[in-house]
């Protein structure tokens, strides 16, 4: 079965776009990067761009449950974006508030299980409620798994892994011969997940900025020029496109 839509970028030689359900990749991760420039662009405050980028939030969760994608990672909120002006980091925690009481009823409906990923303790309580609000009332849901990565940093949650990992080994409850990568992955964040198959990030820049570090070794990477809040479904599904294509040898041969 494909899920097709029209073809309007010159870049591509075919007349549709078609992503076969059996090649979607099961974990998404997104850098949602360029709201400020959206806002500028248009002589408007950098809180416009955040505020009209839940649009976009909205329209890729979308069109992640229509291609039954099974795990969507969105950057929020990062551990180095304390550093903004007072006035727009608690414009931007308060828009998770915002988007869930508008759209919560709606993605349980399409059976999505919000997730949350980061240090959640710092967070402001407002932010901190309603998504322990939204995580409570959907922990039943076997759909789509919405992680929003908040207050996270990748350095933080390794550094974090490490210590709880040396005390979990100076308590014997693990010993250093036990230890690989994937009992590593147990203390990280993610230790539930599957790494993310396909990494996207918008806004035209093609760096990682300390999102799923370790998680990411062998992603895929797709990179837009498009701002987030111009980001739609056309151009995640081009970003499927795109990964299907590829040849993933994670280090091997092809066969």
């Amino acid at each position: 079965m494909l899920i097709n839509i029209p073809f309007v970028n010159k870049k591509q030689p075919k007349e549709t776009i078609g992503v076969p359900e059996d090649s979607t990749p099961e974990h998404i991760a997104i850098i949602m990067d360029g709201n400020g420039r959206w806002a500028r662009n248009r002589g408007l405050p950098r809180i416009a761009g955040h505020k009209e980028g839940v649009s976009s939030i909205v329209k890729v969760v979308k069109a992640a449950v229509k291609c039954k994608v099974k795990i969507l990672t969105l950057y929020a909120f990062s551990t180095e974006n304390w550093k903004r002006p007072k006035s727009e980091v608690e414009f931007i925690l308060r828009l998770p508030k915002q988007f869930l009481d508008v759209y919560l009823p709606e993605l349980i409906s399409n059976n999505v299980r919000i997730q949350v990923i980061g240090d959640m303790e710092l967070l402001p309580d407002y932010t901190r409620d309603a998504v322990q609000y939204a995580m409570d009332r959907t922990r039943h849901n076997d759909g789509l798994q919405l992680n929003f990565a908040l207050n996270y940093g990748s350095r933080h949650e390794i550094l974090k892994a490490v210590k709880e990992m040396l005390a979990d080994i100076n308590d014997t409850k693990i010993s250093v011969e036990e230890l690989d990568e994937q009992q590593f992955s147990k203390y990280l964040y993610t230790k539930d997940m599957p790494d993310p198959d396909l990494m996207i990030r918008t806004g035209g820049e093609q760096r990682l900025s300390n999102f799923l570090l370790w998680q990411s070794a062998y992603s895929e990477f797709w990179y837009t020029d498009v701002l987030w809040p111009d980001f739609s479904e056309r151009e995640f599904l081009l970003a499927l496109d795109d990964y299907r294509q590829r040849n993933r040898r994670y280090g091997g041969l092809s066969k």
